[in-house]
């Protein structure tokens, strides 16, 4: 009987190992990972925010990533190199509508559902630039918990502050700053005034056209 006991105890841990080696051998390489997706780091959680894939003159090449862990907040600096495997973890998405900010902050809310749901300012970083009653944008969450807002390509925001032009400045490409109302201070052409919609890129913050 203790024979019986030990053969299975054996066979037990012989699938779990067969298990692991079949679950690692499947991992996507570093190489493979795009912004947006998350990984397990150290037995960490972390979302990956930029991502920069790198091939030096006569080095290997390698993936530089910024992430965010889950837990903590906090961002580090990874670097892989391009063929090691990575511990990719699932991301739920959900499309979420902002409502307005408070000291409590960010209120997003489901149009599907109409529950809120509280996002705080650290979460949101930099979007918090674009973001505007009633935009839509999706909720990237590990584990179930929300780690990052992802916005569309570009939103629509009002000028609310901006100097006129210099009149009988022809030059080509000239520019000023704007206030817009979300805060942000972007460059924009010298025919943009006060009151005036202009599409903004969320990629790199930069006036695209009028809206």
């Amino acid at each position: 009987m203790w024979f019986r006991a030990i053969a299975h105890s054996f066979r037990a841990l012989s699938n779990f190992r067969i298990g692991i080696m079949f679950e690692i051998l499947f991992m996507p390489a570093a190489n493979d990972l795009r912004k947006g997706m998350a990984i397990r780091y150290n037995g960490n959680p972390a979302i990956v925010l930029e991502i920069q894939h790198r091939t030096p003159g006569n080095l290997r090449a390698f993936v530089q990533c910024i992430v965010r862990y889950i837990g903590t907040g906090k961002s580090a600096d990874i670097r892989f190199s391009s063929t090691e495997k990575v511990d990719v973890v699932d991301v739920q998405r959900q499309p979420l509508e902002f409502s307005y900010s408070d000291h409590h902050g960010y209120h997003f809310m489901d149009t599907a559902t109409y529950e809120t749901i509280t996002l705080n300012e650290e979460l949101i970083a930099d979007a918090k630039q674009y973001l505007v009653e009633n935009l839509k944008v999706e909720v990237l969450s590990i584990e179930g918990r929300p780690s990052q807002v992802e916005l569309p390509s570009s939103v629509v925001l009002k000028v609310t502050e901006s100097p006129e032009g210099v009149r009988g400045d022809s030059a080509n490409n000239v520019q000023k700053q704007a206030t817009l109302e979300t805060g942000k201070i972007i460059n924009v052409p010298l025919f943009i005034k006060e009151g005036e919609l202009v599409k903004v890129s969320t990629v790199d913050g930069t006036y695209m056209s009028r809206a």
